[in-house]
């Protein structure tokens, strides 16, 4: 089992839990005002949009993560994670788009965008540094 992690990454787990806390307070939230009052216009709009900020805290978390973390390798660990995560996004998303141009899929996600696919090729890239360099990324 690794020791503690650093006081960069205890910043880090912190922001998450507020955040992730805060986007399932956000997600039910407004789901239920659009089931119940059905709201319009530039309120609906608004409302639709509050799910989407306590995501965009979780990307700003990981980047002050990587200002924060003192340790040189651990810290290229984590922005080599974080490239990983980019360049899988963006090959997701760009097959899915042309998947969509040519009628192969049917327009619209199903709610998986963008974060959903960083998210997945973050744990993807802790994983790839786990075998190429034999680290998660944290203290042992």
């Amino acid at each position: 089992m690794p020791n503690p992690a650093s006081a960069a990454t205890g910043r880090y787990l912190k922001r998450l839990a507020v955040l992730m806390a805060l986007y399932m307070i956000a997600v039910f939230g407004v789901g239920w005002t659009f089931r119940t009052i059905q709201p319009e216009g530039p309120l609906a709009f608004a409302l639709a949009v509050v799910p989407a900020l306590p995501v965009i805290g979780v990307f700003w978390a990981v980047m002050r993560l990587l200002v924060e973390e003192t340790d040189e390798y651990i810290r290229f660990l984590f922005v080599r994670q974080c490239l990983f995560a980019t360049g899988f996004c963006l090959a997701v998303v760009t097959v899915w788009q042309w998947l969509q141009n040519y009628e192969v899929l049917p327009p619209g996600n199903g709610g998986f965008g963008a974060a959903f696919f960083w998210f997945v090729g973050l744990g993807l890239g802790a994983v790839f540094n786990r075998v190429t360099e034999g680290h998660w990324g944290q203290r042992e």
